[in-house]
């Protein structure tokens, strides 16, 4: 058994069996970046790696954590970290460590192994490519040829059951819950790890989780925000009445909660999608729309004194037009419940259910709490907003203790000339009393008042926000409708002709929805997931420390001349390269010496020997001067910064100066004359035992390069720091010198060779096409629940199949399909199941049946192809195929390759004999399947779905057919024009686009219809001399 280190764990208790089960994970992700070539494999970006994988087991509680398979016994390195497994990930071969004269590919080592940064890896990386399990770690383009990757893949594997526990299944919630506290605090440290060279991304199933969560949050803080925003307006608008803005809001925050109880309950639907989150944002927006209209319709019928028919005329009038707006509104939402997609479904359902529940919730609380405001708060609010107003501003008490005293005395007093009314109490229209009766069959969706109750708006509510936005709006009406109809008729068809125009040219999505910011960890993830191996494939035994057996390292100790044969190796070039034993000193030093003549600028050597030529002379120290420096030949700990000593002859007189020198991290210009002659590596941040230098280029003539040790003497540029000036960090001269490592530069194929490279298997890349005989289709009459999630049915067998029968054209179709290079990947034939007895034999049943297309799979890894057996016989088969369909792609490009798949398949059972059972076969994939329920086209049929409700429920409730004509344009118009902006913003027509524009005419019908309904009352409340 395994012997539990119980002093990891003082006070708990530890079984043979503690984390030794992998249940969780965290992904990682690195891209190369920051150059033209982004190839993965140099050695500033490797030990960047590195580094980030090391300070993730460096955290205080991984311990408690990780994963400890029995098989890291054997690793003597790990004991330090209580033996638990290093992050899956090739780092394990180039950064093994040595013990007692072996080699550990464990990636627990301080040096690179054999890499060459500028070049390609060797030696480690081609002992890793002997293994199929290596592609699992990096992208489609690499290859035998091609030994170069924009990313690298890693797994951090946590263990189950933790200590304390005794079994994976005991308390497992609780287990979880410890898990996901721990893991989310690796969210912080791991944002912040990318360089200029590396971008480090991570995800895995509870930080994905956490992201979703943090960024829905943050969202519903914004909703928040904005519901904050619109509450003061909403208080401002109500003149400063903090009862009914009270209530106002407290019944929109109701219908949210009566909405999420039916989406819940009643619907059976679990989760909140991330869509979902919008409703915070819109609902605000209509619940708000609706308390208005109440009311404003209370408070202009003051006419009415008795406060029980001046109620009923508020909810019937009120309650009829929020009604309808509201209607309409979750009837354009409601039309995307039709949608395939899930996403959509759940955020038409959740979206109609809190409108719908909102004007509910509007129409039995406002008029609640507008009859106890009239009755108890209003007298008490006006009392005191007069009396803080008469302290305030003396000047204008009288006028504003005017504007807000609203009574039903100073009502009486006043007289019928004289009624007063708050801020946004004029009204627009102005018709006989007679025409507000409650007796009418048919209340107008406008409230009207009389003419002669009107005040004079100019003398009264001068100065307030309602009064200048009905000026304006009373004056643009006025030479619009009057005195410009037809110029307005004129550029209203101009703008719709031109918007149907370009709306026409908008492409369509070219990519998936996005849901997160282009630049988040989460959606440059989600684009990633595409290009990497198997989403369904966890590769926990793909690393080295499990795929290689610890090496003797006296078995690869190099020759002076096998160091010949593999070229300048070492970053030093010929200069210097790094001894045959490869225990000599990591550290190296660079002396300066400098050449002067009269009238010129001091020019500066740099040279990794002591000897100093004519006409050269020794720096003595002082004034800023450095003679020599501390380097590292390799990348050693922090110091991973390279820079490069270049030489050149250009613009000197080779008399007092024959050559120049400067420092760059870049490569050098070759353009400018400048050749590479030596590099070395230092560390970009202060460390413990190192002393702080400056470098820089003279901007002027010869433009040299000098080393310093104080500023002052290094102003040869007034520019910023770039890559030819700045600061960097060298070893002290006190501090000791650090010796190289047996497993720098370590390469295991020197002596025999590793082997030949593994074919690249197939790792589900590309899309799963499925190739099905014996099932004629499935039965879904039983099905109760209309949910995505519910009973998918049952399968319907083809009787007449026989697969002994058949057995010679299921092979011949198998070589047909898998010999089409447009639709199948090489390799990617998986016509027989992994591990029937039936896949041995079969080949020997029918002469077609030879030479069938092998997979390229993993070790380990099961055919896609699948048999039904039943009764002992074969009821149906599934012929799978790894096709060329790039998940990543657009719906309209995916729909494409289907189109093909199914094209070529049926002219495929068009050649078997009439009547075969092998004509009913059908292809299908998971992918059409998401493909389908992501499709445009059935989001823009919500669209027109949405616009039919639309003119249907507005040709019902104001039963005026003429009144669709100017609907039914300026909807048409609206839409138009919004897409027109988002061709000429450079989008692209997507689902999430479509569903917006369905939710547009529902919100575009409310305004619509207002006016026209509110010019047909007015029209026929004229008095008789107008209407003549």
């Amino acid at each position: 058994g395994r012997s539990a280190p119980h002093w990891d764990y003082p006070g708990t208790y530890v079984s043979a069996n503690t984390q030794t089960h992998a249940h969780w994970r965290i992904e990682l992700v690195f891209l190369a970046r920051g150059d033209s070539e982004n190839n993965i494999f140099t050695t500033e970006r490797l030990v960047t790696i590195h580094e980030v994988e090391r300070k993730i087991m460096d955290h205080p509680r991984f311990r408690e954590f990780c994963w400890k398979p029995h098989e890291v016994l054997k690793d003597l390195p790990l004991g330090s970290y209580s033996y638990c497994s290093p992050p899956s990930s090739l780092m394990t071969y180039f950064f093994p460590t040595e013990r007692g004269g072996k080699i550990y590919y464990d990636g627990m080592g301080q040096d690179l192994a054999d890499i060459r940064g500028e070049l390609r890896a060797v030696g480690s990386l081609e002992l890793a490519m002997t293994h199929p399990e290596f592609y699992w770690y990096v992208d489609e383009s690499l290859s035998a040829e091609n030994m170069k990757s924009s990313l690298l893949r890693s797994e951090i594997l946590f263990g189950a059951p933790l200590p304390n526990y005794y079994s994976v299944e005991d308390r497992w919630e609780e287990q979880r819950h410890k898990f996901q506290n721990f893991v989310i605090t690796y969210v912080a440290m791991l944002a912040k790890q990318s360089t200029s060279k590396v971008q480090v991304l991570y995800g895995g199933t509870d930080l994905f989780d956490y992201e979703v969560r943090r960024t829905f949050n943050n969202d519903m803080l914004l909703a928040f925000i904005s519901s904050s925003c619109i509450a003061v307006l909403v208080y401002i608008l109500t003149s400063c009445s903090v009862f009914l803005s009270f209530f106002g809001i407290a019944s929109i925050g109701l219908s949210c909660l009566v909405a999420l109880f039916l989406y819940h309950v009643v619907f059976g639907i679990q989760y909140l999608g991330i869509l979902n989150g919008v409703a915070a944002f819109v609902i605000v927006g209509i619940g708000v729309d609706d308390v208005f209209v109440f009311i404003n319709t209370y408070r202009q019928a003051t006419h009415l004194k008795d406060l029980r028919l001046r109620m009923i005329h508020t909810v019937q009038t009120a309650g009829k037009a929020t009604f309808f707006t509201s209607l309409t509104t979750a009837a354009a939402y409601a039309a995307n419940i039709f949608s395939q997609i899930p996403a959509v479904h759940d955020f038409g359902l959740f979206m109609s259910l809190i409108v719908s529940c909102c004007w509910v919730a509007v129409l039995f609380t406002m008029p609640a709490a507008l009859g106890i405001w009239t009755l108890y708060v209003s007298p008490v609010e006006s009392s005191c907003q007069t009396s803080c107003s008469q302290k305030c501003t003396k000047k204008s008490a009288l006028h504003l203790a005017e504007d807000l005293y609203v009574a039903s005395e100073a009502t009486s007093r006043a007289g019928r000339e004289t009624l007063p009314y708050l801020d946004d109490d004029i009204p627009l229209l102005s018709v006989e009393e007679e025409s507000v009766s409650l007796e009418m069959g048919d209340v107008p969706l406008v409230s009207v008042m009389p003419e002669n109750l009107q005040l004079p708006a100019e003398k009264s509510n001068r100065g307030h926000l309602i009064t200048h936005l009905q000026d304006l709006l009373e004056h643009w009406v006025l030479w619009s409708a009057v005195k410009s109809r037809w110029v307005i008729v004129g550029l209203f068809l101009l703008v719709l002709l031109l918007s149907i125009f370009f709306a026409s040219r908008l492409h369509p999505a070219s990519r998936a929805p996005v849901l997160f910011r282009p630049d988040t960890n989460i959606q440059v993830l989600l684009d990633l997931k595409y290009n990497l191996s198997a989403e369904g494939i966890s590769c926990i035994t793909c690393s080295g420390l499990f795929q290689e057996k610890p090496h003797s390292l006296q078995n690869n100790i190099r020759t002076s001349l096998e160091k010949k044969k593999r070229g300048s190796g070492s970053p030093w070039g010929s200069k210097g390269s790094i001894s045959d034993t490869g225990q000599q000193d990591l550290q190296g030093t660079v002396y300066i010496s400098k050449s002067r003549s009269k009238g010129r600028p001091a020019i500066y050597r740099f040279s990794l020997n002591a000897s100093v030529p004519a006409p050269w002379q020794m720096v003595s120290p002082g004034d800023g001067e450095v003679p020599s420096f501390q380097v590292y030949r390799v990348p050693f700990g922090n110091f991973t910064r390279k820079l490069t000593a270049c030489v050149s002859t250009v613009g000197l007189l080779k008399q007092t100066s024959p050559r120049k020198w400067m420092m760059t991290t870049l490569s050098c210009d070759t353009k400018r004359g400048w050749k590479f002659d030596f590099s070395f590596y230092v560390a970009a941040k202060e460390q413990q035992r190192t002393r702080k230098l400056y470098f820089a280029q003279s901007h002027k003539p010869p433009y040299h390069g000098r080393v310093c040790a104080a500023p002052p003497g290094c102003l040869l540029s007034s520019s910023p720091d770039g890559p030819t000036k700045g600061i960097l960090y060298v070893p002290s001269e006190k501090a000791p010198r650090a010796k190289l490592s047996a497993t720098s530069g370590f390469n295991p194929c020197l002596k025999a060779g590793c082997g030949k490279p593994a074919v690249r298997p197939l790792v589900d890349t590309g899309a799963m096409v499925f190739v099905v005989f014996g099932i004629r289709g499935v039965n879904r009459t039983r099905g109760l629940d209309n949910h995505v999630i519910g009973d998918m049915g049952s399968v319907i067998y083809d009787d007449s199949f026989d697969l002994f029968k058949e057995i010679g054209n299921l092979c011949r179709l198998c070589k047909a399909i898998a010999s089409n290079a447009e639709l199948v990947k090489p390799g990617g034939a998986q016509c027989l199941p992994s591990g029937y007895s039936i896949s041995s034999f079969l080949q020997m049943l029918h002469p077609e049946c030879k030479n069938i297309p092998e997979p390229n799979l993993l070790p380990g890894q099961l055919s896609h192809g699948a048999v039904g057996v039943k009764d002992g016989k074969v009821q149906w088969i599934s012929m799978a195929f790894e096709s060329t369909t790039y998940k990543g792609k657009s719906s309209f490009q995916t729909y494409a390759d289907y189109l093909k798949w199914e094209t070529f398949l049926q002219q495929q059972l068009q050649l078997f004999p009439e009547g075969s059972a092998l004509r009913h076969g059908f292809q299908t994939c998971e992918h059409w399947k998401q493909i389908f329920m992501e499709i445009i086209g059935n989001a823009l049929y919500g669209l027109v779905l949405s616009l039919v409700i639309c003119v249907a429920a507005v040709a019902v409730f104001t039963t005026h057919i003429l009144l669709l004509l100017p609907v039914l344009l300026s909807i048409l118009g609206v839409v138009c024009l919004v897409v027109t902006i988002m061709y000429w913003s450079g989008w692209e027509m997507g689902a999430v686009e479509a569903i917006s524009l369905s939710i547009l005419v529902g919100s575009s019908v409310d305004y619509c219809v207002h006016l026209v309904e509110g010019y047909l009352l007015a029209g026929e409340n004229l008095p008789l001399h107008h209407a003549e």
